[in-house]
């Protein structure tokens, strides 16, 4: 039997379960969530950079995404907030539209 030990999605316990497998799962307790839910940013982000095309890469950002969704509720805020921050971010520092790539800084 294949050992995972990884943070899953909510429902894939039901899903293994449909096709009759048998499987371990416990649940986490909060030192341990937020620790597998930065374990998994990163997981999902290796796969994102991995990606070969559109597709995939879309499809790897969509995990990202949930996983900063579940961050924001686990740091008691919400993706609204989060989003409410990086337009505030966006608004006084800029956003990554203009691909400016900064090369050196002259220190006096």
């Amino acid at each position: 039997m294949p050992i995972y030990n990884k943070l899953v999605r909510d429902r894939i316990p039901e899903i293994i379960q449909k096709t009759g497998k048998k499987f371990t799962t416990r649940i986490l307790e909060n030192n341990e969530y937020i620790k597998e839910l930065k374990n998994k940013s990163f997981e999902e982000l290796e796969e994102y950079i991995k990606a070969e095309n559109n597709e995939d890469a879309i499809e790897e950002l969509a995990d990202l995404l949930e996983i900063i969704h579940a961050l924001a509720e686990y740091h008691e805020s919400s993706i609204d907030k989060v989003e409410e921050v990086r337009q505030k971010k966006a608004e006084k520092r800029g956003a990554f539209k203009e691909k400016i790539f900064l090369i050196e800084v002259e220190d006096e």
